[in-house]
C-alpha cells in the first residue's frame, strides 16, 4: 500500500480543498473495502497526503468523514447525471440514456455498490441523517418525473407512472449486476460479465425500462 511522506504531505498545506478531496478519495475506498467499524484512520492518513490530526479537523471524527464519503458517492452519480443534459432529448431517448448510464456507472464504481450495501448493513442510519443525501436524491426523482411527464404529453408513455417505483427498477437491474457478481459467478461462471454479455445486458436493461413505461400502443 503506498503511503505518502511528511514533505508531501507539507507541500498540500496551501491548497485545504485538494486535501480534503485526496482525504474523501481514500476514504471512500477504505469504508467501501472494510465497512465502518473496520476502517482506521491511521490507514486513511498513511494513504494520504495530510494528518491524521487534519484530518478530525476537517471531518470531526472518523463517522463525520464516513458520512462524508457515502455523500461524495452519492453526488458523484448525481453529477454524471446531470451532465446527460436530458432535459434537451425526447422523451425516450432521455429515459434510454438515464438508464444505460445508471448502469454503466454502477458497473466502474463498485465502491458506490458497496458503500450502500455497508449502509443497508446499518438500516440506514447515516445516510437518512444526511440531507445533503436526501436532497440530492429528490433531485433525481423530480428528473425521472419531469421525464415521466414529457413521455405522457406526447402520448409514447402510460398514465399513472411513479418515478420513484421506476428509480427503483432502474437501480435493482443496476446494482444486482454489481453487488452479486461474486456469489453469481461461483455459481453460474463468469460468462455474463465480459464485456460483450455486459453490453447486451445492459441494452436489455434499456430495452425493459422502455418497455415497461409505454403505452401497449406505443410498444412497437
Amino acid at each position: 500500500m503506498a503511503t505518502t511522506t511528511n514533505s508531501e504531505r507539507r507541500g498540500w498545506t496551501q491548497n485545504p480543498d485538494a486535501v480534503k478531496r485526496d482525504i474523501l478519495t481514500v476514504a471512500l475506498s477504505e469504508f467501501a473495502a472494510n465497512g465502518l467499524s473496520g476502517t482506521r484512520v491511521d490507514t486513511i492518513a498513511s494513504r494520504t497526503r495530510t494528518s491524521k490530526r487534519m484530518i478530525y479537523y476537517y471531518f470531526g471524527d472518523k463517522l463525520g468523514l464516513y458520512t462524508r464519503a457515502l455523500e461524495a458517492a452519492y453526488l458523484k452519480v448525481r453529477e454524471g447525471e446531470a451532465s446527460l443534459d436530458l432535459d434537451h432529448l425526447q422523451p425516450k431517448e432521455a429515459l434510454a440514456r438515464l438508464v444505460a448510464f445508471t448502469f454503466d456507472h454502477h458497473r466502474k464504481n463498485p465502491d458506490f455498490i458497496r458503500m450502500v450495501m455497508i449502509e443497508n448493513i446499518h438500516n440506514a442510519e447515516h445516510l437518512a441523517a444526511s440531507q445533503v443525501i436526501r436532497d440530492l436524491n429528490v433531485a433525481a426523482i423530480e428528473k425521472l418525473a419531469r421525464i415521466c411527464q414529457g413521455g405522457q404529453d406526447q402520448g409514447v408513455f402510460r398514465e399513472g407512472l411513479d418515478p420513484v417505483a421506476i428509480h427503483w427498477q432502474i437501480s435493482a437491474a443496476s446494482f444486482f449486476n454489481v453487488s452479486n457478481r461474486p456469489t453469481f459467478s461461483s455459481i453460474f461462471g463468469n460468462e455474463l460479465f465480459e464485456e460483450e454479455a455486459q453490453r447486451r445486458i445492459r441494452q436489455q436493461t434499456v430495452d425493459s425500462i422502455l418497455a415497461m413505461v409505454a403505452k401497449p400502443e406505443a410498444t412497437g
